[in-house]
């Protein structure tokens, strides 16, 4: 009997370790007698006990951090980049046989080319380019992890790290061009100020009346403030008008 036993409990290891289960989401990459035989599932899957064996792989897109990494920009000045890394696993078959480990492997890819790509580029570009610079990460190393089966699909620097020296000649840099701006706009409010100050001369040298209106638009404003007395000259050419109309 307890031979018998020990025979059932055996065949119930055996039948466990012959029957798995896979997620929709995984695959299962086989090998006999260690020979691929291929990528199964997901649902279901039968394997041989003792001759087969499997190792499970995630389709899920996979989010990794880069850790932050020491960098040399184009103009010489020492930053520290990390970044964050989106791939996700196209082929099972060759990321099991092509590499080791697939996930240290890309990791591990992508530290070294973001020191190299961003090495060869100024600290400006490296703030206002980011854009640019993900797309041109992403493209080098998709072409590197596709013979392994992987897919980059995103790649985004999240913080660049500046040293506190660069950090105040920054905040200098900024300072200076906002008040440069500055003067800018002033200049160009005085320069549209002075043509329109031209416009109304010439305006007033054709029209000789409208100095004379604009007086005495000047002296009901005076009028309307509260004061006791006013005094204000009255110009001869003003007279000169009415002058003209007692000779006629």
């Amino acid at each position: 009997m307890e031979g018998i036993a020990i025979l059932v409990g055996i065949g119930i290891l055996l039948l466990a370790s012959a029957v798995k289960v896979l997620n929709e989401y995984e695959r299962g990459v086989i090998f006999r007698l260690g020979r691929l035989i291929g990528a199964k599932g997901p649902g279901i899957i039968l394997l041989i006990p003792v001759v087969d064996r499997m190792r499970r792989i995630s389709l899920r897109t996979i989010v990794s951090d880069v850790p932050p990494q020491d960098v040399i920009t184009k103009d010489n000045v020492s930053v520290k980049v990390n970044a964050v890394l989106n791939f996700r696993v196209m082929d099972p078959n060759r990321a099991v046989v092509e590499v080791e480990n697939y996930l240290y492997a890309t990791g591990q890819l992508a530290q070294t080319t973001l020191r190299s790509i961003l090495g060869q580029v100024e600290l400006d570009d490296l703030l206002s380019e980011r854009e640019k610079i993900n797309r041109k990460l992403q493209e080098i190393l998709d072409a590197h992890t596709d013979p392994w089966g992987i897919k980059v699909s995103l790649v985004e620097i999240k913080h660049v790290d500046l040293p506190p020296d660069m950090q105040r000649a920054m905040a200098r840099q900024a300072e200076a061009e906002r008040e440069r701006r500055a003067k800018v706009i002033h200049a160009e409010g005085e320069y549209q100020a002075a043509n329109r100050l031209a416009d109304a001369a010439k305006i007033i040298e054709d029209h000789p009346m409208a100095l004379q209106l604009r007086y005495l638009q000047t002296l009901s404003e005076v009028a309307s403030e509260n004061n006791s007395t006013t005094i204000f000259p009255l110009p001869i050419d003003l007279l000169s008008v009415f002058m003209k109309k007692a000779k006629e």
